[in-house]
């Protein structure tokens, strides 16, 4: 079973269909001792990098979260779910985030012809031989709808990139943990065999 954590952010129903249509049995909870029971985990997400900290630490999903990492289950967080699992973000200063991998979101800095929040499809530069990019081309366009960006403080764990105004770490892997900025469950082909090699793993 697939855990999709639930801590009342948008966008998770999307998240179930996709794995739905791959053939997964999910489960939307907030139940500590079915995501520590779960085969892998997911945590979705479009809000605010503070107000979702709230909504985690309020139900006592952070030390559940961290267990799952640190049991060894696949865990992949989507978007704000990127972002939760860094130290801290310039949207919700002085609010600290999950820290099961180090860097810190930015804020993407004003360039002139392009809007923020970016919406919209951009192409993947793929490094460094990530686990859920197997059989995916470089260059591959994959959508995202965000403001703030992740700037990873060690660079071995970034397995794809992109440049909106600055360069984006658009996918982390460490380990048992894999997050990507943008939304696979929204990105078409690519983004479901990005999901498919999760729930191989």
């Amino acid at each position: 079973m697939i855990a999709v954590i639930d801590y009342d952010a948008g966008n998770i129903r999307s998240v179930e269909k996709a794995l739905q249509y791959l053939g997964q049995d999910v489960k939307i909870t907030g139940d500590p001792e079915e995501i520590l029971g779960a085969d892998k985990v997911i945590l979705p997400g479009v809000g605010a990098f503070g107000d979702a900290m709230a909504h985690i630490r309020n139900r006592g999903l952070d030390q559940v979260i961290r267990r799952v990492a640190d049991q060894g289950t696949p865990f992949l967080g989507i978007c704000l779910g990127l972002q939760l699992l860094f130290e801290r973000s310039d949207e919700a200063p002085g609010v600290s985030g999950l820290g099961i991998l180090q860097g810190e979101i930015l804020k993407i800095p004003d360039t002139e012809g392009l809007k923020i929040p970016h919406m919209g499809w951009n192409a993947l530069h793929l490094q460094n031989e990530g686990r859920l990019f197997a059989g995916v081309k470089e260059h591959s366009y994959v959508y995202f709808v965000h403001s703030y960006y992740l700037k990873a403080a060690d660079e071995t764990i970034v397995k794809a990139s992109t440049e909106y105004g600055t360069r984006i770490h658009a996918s982390v892997e460490q380990g048992n943990v894999f997050a990507c900025q943008f939304h696979p469950e929204k990105s078409s082909d690519v983004g479901l065999k990005i999901l498919k090699n999760f729930v191989e793993l």
